[in-house]
């Protein structure tokens, strides 16, 4: 009796884990159809006035052009996440793990942030502890992870704002830290956030240019490296996004 209590337990989990995911593939269908029409229902518009003639003034012609250009670059970064993404689910996406310098990689994520962090009045800062490097990596996979973080940390930090991103040796691997003084993230979104498309956290907003996904992808890079990310937030005050790389 026990053994068969055990087993419609086990039965009904599995089936409420389907039902999930079921619904989460739906969600997923349905939020990529409305990222990708949104853009391209203003490009369409903007071709046709462009087109038809409608549109003569050369600055208004200009500005049409840059709106374009812009929707364009966001339907590429959102393909691009959902093939990503499609890769990391099959297991095709494996990282080519090797010895690296993963302080010559937040160097060269702060350096390629810099003048965005500039114009936005932001801010960008990094450190990295004593014994850190070498670290076993991917290295080109896990530059991905920080710009996702660095990139999600500046869309929310305000003028006069900090990033700073730090690594440092711990027990067995590296932990590598991103913190910021944003918006910060309500708590009944934080468990949620490393779900693709999750739209309750402010930071995971098409409108604020996150496609939803980074966070996912930045996720499972990270878990095919055998390591574990996290984030803590506190409303108003900022947030901290954290992952860790075990040393081999």
């Amino acid at each position: 009796a026990h053994t068969f209590n055990e087993m419609a337990r086990q039965l009904q989990a599995a089936d409420q884990k389907q039902r999930e995911l079921d619904m989460l593939r739906r969600n997923l269908i349905a939020w990529a159809g409305h990222d990708l029409r949104t853009p391209l229902s203003s490009i369409r518009a903007i071709v046709e006035a462009l087109a038809d003639g409608m549109v003569q003034d050369p600055d208004t012609v200009d500005r049409y052009l840059h709106t374009a250009q812009r929707d364009i670059r966001s339907l590429s970064l959102l393909i691009d996440d959902l093939f990503e993404l499609a890769q990391l689910e099959a297991g095709g996406l494996r990282p080519k793990i090797r010895p690296n310098a993963i302080s010559d990689l937040l160097s060269d994520t702060i350096e390629s942030f810099s003048e965005l962090a500039a114009r936005q009045g932001v801010v960008l800062e990094g450190s990295v502890g004593p014994g850190v490097d070498p670290v076993d990596m991917d290295a080109q996979q896990i530059g991905r992870v920080l710009s996702n973080l660095v990139s999600n940390g500046l869309r929310h930090t305000p003028p006069g704002g900090t990033v700073r991103v730090q690594a440092t040796a711990m027990a067995g691997g590296v932990q590598v830290e991103i913190q910021d003084t944003g918006e910060g993230i309500d708590a009944q979104d934080l468990p949620h956030i490393f779900e693709r498309f999750y739209r309750g956290e402010k930071s995971r907003s098409r409108a604020t240019g996150g496609s939803g996904l980074g966070l996912a992808i930045s996720k499972g890079i990270v878990e095919a490296h055998g390591g574990e990310i996290g984030a803590e937030s506190t409303p108003g005050q900022g947030t901290r996004f954290f992952f860790t790389l075990p040393r081999t």
